[in-house]
């Protein structure tokens, strides 16, 4: 479904598993920040039966645009990044508006860094597994009360880790969630052309905001590394970082596939 104030939104379901399952459809949806949303856009949500968002963002996102969320729709917030000494997710749009300060963070390959370093924080930073743990085990309960939301503010990292996690874990092949990962790029940059034009009228070189606005195959990359890294891979992750038991992940599988 498209709707204009929410860029980036699509769901889960249709992705095949490696057993032949399928995950389900009107299920499980990702998004941008719904600060932006206007009254088509909450019926448009109401119309998907969606009763309950996650919101992954920090305090202050969501103190500085804070959701419009439908009437009725229960929003529960998950702060990925409250542990976190560098918030490079949450704020870096600030830079946006200064093309000098954002060359001296951004420029040489800083920004890719930047991001890999952030991907890897969602794996490790305590806040990071409390806050997926709380939309993981939060799913399944609300899955059967209706349709589910999950994004953080452009939903790109802290939401494109959760999803693609989550995909991986339920058996969708490697190569196919990280084609929806990237799906970001077509989905959302044409939305933010303004942000583009708007840099380069500042005397910026709008090529230096595709790493930040959009995502990398490195990026993703990182966090599963990290994964690995500290719990074997994604069942690890689920298991051992953010102790989920082998029960949940099992009434994970049977609401969402």
């Amino acid at each position: 479904m498209n709707i204009a104030t929410l860029p980036n939104l699509r769901e889960l379901g249709g992705h095949r598993t490696a057993d032949g399952g399928t995950l389900r459809s009107g299920v499980l949806y990702r998004s941008v920040d719904l600060s932006r949303l206007d009254e088509s856009g909450s019926e448009a949500l109401r119309s998907l039966g969606i009763q309950t968002v996650f919101d992954l963002r920090t305090e202050q996102e969501c103190i500085d645009r804070p959701d419009r969320v439908p009437q009725g729709v229960r929003r529960v917030p998950l702060d990925v990044l409250g542990d976190a000494d560098d918030l490079a997710p949450a704020q870096l749009t600030a830079l946006l508006e200064d093309p000098r300060s954002a060359e001296e963070v951004l420029g040489g390959g800083r920004a890719e860094q930047l991001f890999e370093r952030a991907y890897r924080s969602f794996v490790a930073l305590p806040s990071a597994r409390r806050a997926y743990q709380g939309l993981f085990r939060g799913l399944t309960t609300a899955a059967e009360e209706g349709a589910v939301l999950f994004h953080c503010t452009t939903g790109k990292d802290r939401t494109g880790w959760a999803a693609a996690s989550l995909m991986l874990l339920l058996g969708v092949e490697p190569d196919e969630v990280m084609a929806d990962y990237l799906r970001t790029n077509q989905d959302l940059l044409p939305a933010l052309q303004p942000i583009f034009d708007a840099f380069e009228q500042a005397g910026g070189d709008p090529e230096a905001l595709t790493p930040v606005l959009g995502v990398r195959e490195a990026y993703l990359a990182a966090a599963l590394d990290e994964a690995h890294r500290q719990f074997g891979g994604i069942e690890g992750y689920f298991t051992l970082g953010l102790d989920l038991s082998e029960a949940e992940i099992g009434h994970l599988r049977d609401a969402l596939v």
